[in-house]
């Protein structure tokens, strides 16, 4: 039986963490990452728990052990990780419905991630429904980017409701997709 609910202990958060660790792409063969999608940053403690305090995480959990989570991140700590900064920086570029994005109001997904044990099983896309109903009151619509690399995410994100609105080169050559979803139909 899983809930989901938001992250709330800091036993949750190191959970985040445990489960962050074992699906880094440093920490995955080369076919793992192809057949299993991966995660590219690496949070440590206190950004994890600063993310939090800011806007609380979605999690899924399995009794009390985390199964899945989806981090939520504002604009406010676009400076605090510095492998996202040129992410931040794009999205300040981009038009969304003849608006500037920054002139929304939006919130960051800032990593998606499920436990091998409970893929394929539907707690994704339930991740995410919960993530809208939690946080959508406050935000226009939720934006992220998903390396090209990782086709699994992407189909994903796209299943559950995200559109690609931008492709970008970051500066160590990696091809990003922003994709975003909508809150306001």
């Amino acid at each position: 039986m899983l809930t989901f609910t938001t992250a709330t202990s800091d036993t949750d958060l190191q959970q985040i963490l445990d489960l962050q660790q074992r699906n880094l792409s440093k920490n995955l063969s080369r076919e793992q990452i192809l057949e299993q999608g991966f995660l590219t940053v690496e949070h440590d403690f206190a950004i994890l728990k600063k993310m939090n305090d800011f806007e609380k995480a979605i999690i899924a959990k399995s009794e009390e052990q985390v199964a899945g989570y989806l981090l939520a991140m504002t604009k406010d700590l676009r400076y605090d990780i510095p492998l996202l900064i040129s992410m931040f920086d794009v999205l300040d570029e981009i038009y969304y419905n003849d608006k500037k994005l920054s002139e929304y109001h939006y919130i960051v997904v800032g990593q998606a991630c499920v436990a091998e044990s409970h893929r394929g099983t539907g707690v994704f896309d339930q991740l995410y429904g919960a993530y809208r109903r939690f946080l959508q009151a406050n935000y226009d619509f939720t934006v992220t980017e998903i390396s090209r690399r990782n086709r699994r995410s992407l189909r994903a994100h796209t299943r559950v409701g995200f559109e690609v609105i931008r492709e970008y080169v970051a500066p160590d050559g990696e091809v990003w997709d922003v994709v975003l979803w909508d809150w306001r139909d």
